[in-house]
């Protein structure tokens, strides 16, 4: 349908301006309907205009709605076990060290600790993660803590339990590992890995180049520190990495930390020198500085088709207190201990690796004397094991893994170690640290 203005202009153009009553009257209705037409469209715009103003108004003034935590996390079930080939012997503690209470494998099939993981945004601000630990009818809490999200200035603050950011492969849960044990760095001076009930504060530098730096306070209460029912920080950590890209194919990360711990009354149980049990307890100081290194190569840094990984810790811990026990006098230990390993995926879904173990035992001395001189467990000595891996992942949710180990952990015994293990992830499962 024509517009008033239109129509009049068309009827213009089609008959031309005579002195003739009934166009003149025809023009005229036209000229109505014109401006009528206009008024119309100029009330419809003050309305728009004036409901516009209103609404903007009434933002202003209206209060922001409350923030509202939705209990939405990412929910986690990490299924592991395997069978574990070995000699029938009781005693698989670890020549020249203080036991760390490390577990020793099972024979036969084991399932390992399964995982149950929760992690979620609470609001704008802050984050939480839970990892509870599913073994042989108990439940434990591995980590549960909060961590701010909003601090600015490339600042973080993390608080609970949570496992320590020294070192590179302190952080990762067992089911991340790239083998199915341990190291023998870690068996011998950390356990499984460091954790503590504290504070941790973070600072990632601006820069093109990774940088961060961050320091942790808390109550120990893994190895080499104890639980304590103290006022204050039994233990301190400082850590820092340092890293970068080397083309689009390479990356690298390398880092150094300190830890400082008090341990109190940390137990252990040792041969003397007729092999029999001693019992005891350590306290004192105990001070670790790590260094560790990683390198990783994709093609043009894609990882599905091949990768590399080279990886690389080495321990310095210095201990000085008192035994007593059993066996009670002045005690001191400078020991210190290095793993090397690569992995290779050398097709898709399939990886090949080695690891080398090495600890140096160093000094150890009790009463003024060397320490071997008194118990045959920490003899001049030191261990060492080759690791060999073959993994295949059908998903990134599944692996079934091939390990053979030659273990010489202990004095005189060289034992060949076979593994056969599974890890199956269930539900999300966030990504892992480089």
């Amino acid at each position: 349908m024509l517009r008033p203005a239109l129509l009049a202009a068309a009827v213009t153009a089609a008959f031309p301006v005579h002195a003739d009553p009934q166009l003149d009257a025809l023009r005229a209705e036209l000229q109505e309907l014109k401006t009528a037409y206009e008024a119309r469209i100029q009330a419809l715009e003050a309305r728009l205009q004036k409901t516009e103003t209103q609404t903007a108004e009434a933002a202003i003034k209206a209060e922001p709605a409350p923030v509202r935590s939705r209990f939405n996390p990412d929910v986690s079930f990490i299924l592991q076990g395997k069978y574990a080939h070995l000699e029938d012997r009781a005693d698989r503690s670890i020549t020249g060290f203080l036991p760390s209470g490390a577990e020793s494998p099972s024979r036969g099939f084991s399932v390992d600790e399964s995982e149950l993981v929760l992690s979620a945004s609470i609001d704008p601000w802050f984050r939480g993660y839970l990892n509870a630990v599913l073994a042989d009818g108990e439940v434990g809490v591995e980590e549960a803590w909060f961590q701010t999200t909003s601090l600015g200035q490339g600042l973080s603050v993390k608080g609970g339990r949570f496992r320590s950011g020294i070192g590179y492969q302190n952080e990762q849960h067992p089911h991340a590992w790239d083998f199915a044990t341990n190291s023998l760095v870690y068996e011998a001076l950390f356990g499984e890995g460091y954790g503590q009930d504290g504070l941790q504060m973070k600072w990632l530098a601006p820069t093109d180049t990774f940088l961060e730096f961050g320091a942790e306070a808390g109550r120990g209460g893994a190895f080499p520190s104890t639980e304590r029912d103290s006022n204050g920080f039994p233990s301190l950590a400082l850590f820092g990495h340092v890293g970068g890209d080397v083309g689009t194919s390479n990356s690298w990360r390398a880092g150094l930390s300190y830890l400082h711990a008090r341990p109190q009354e940390r137990a252990f149980e040792g041969r003397d020198l007729g092999d029999g049990d001693v019992d005891g307890a350590f306290s004192g100081k105990s001070r670790t500085w790590l260094a560790d290194f990683v390198w990783k190569w994709a093609p043009n840094g894609n990882t599905t088709q091949q990768n590399f990984k080279f990886a690389a810790e080495y321990f310095q811990r210095r201990e000085s207190g008192e035994l007593n026990g059993d066996i009670s006098g002045p005690y001191s230990a400078d020991q210190s201990g290095v793993y090397a390993q690569g992995v290779y995926q050398f097709i898709p879904h399939w990886r090949v690796g080695y690891r080398y173990d090495q600890l140096f035992r160093g000094d150890v001395m009790f009463n003024g004397a060397d320490a071997g001189a008194t118990l045959a467990s920490l003899a001049d000595y030191d261990p060492r094991r080759h690791s060999l891996m073959l993994d295949y992942s059908p998903s990134e949710f599944s692996r079934l893994r091939l390990q053979y180990s030659r273990d010489e952990a202990q004095q005189d015994i060289e034992e060949n170690q076979f593994y056969v293990q599974y890890i199956y992830s269930l539900g999300s499962h966030g990504a892992h640290k480089f």
